[in-house]
């Protein structure tokens, strides 16, 4: 049987450390990025808002149901 990754063995801690010790160190090594462009940053909300309009939109259910009786 093929041996199963465990995420909190020795070797998992060891790549969660070693994840850590990128995000603390890469910062102060590279340098600072440009922002984004404005229209890439309203990306996020508008698939937010099409989201939360599809979440609270009522469905037409009509025809997906079927209804039996005994």
């Amino acid at each position: 049987m093929a041996k199963r990754f465990r995420p909190f063995g020795p070797a998992g801690l060891l790549l969660l450390a070693a994840l850590t010790a990128s995000m603390l160190v890469l910062p102060l090594v590279l340098p600072p990025l440009p922002p984004p462009p404005l229209m890439l940053l309203f990306f996020p909300v508008g698939l937010m808002a099409a989201l939360a309009l599809l979440a609270f939109s009522p469905a037409d259910a009509t025809g997906n149901v079927v209804v039996h009786t005994l």
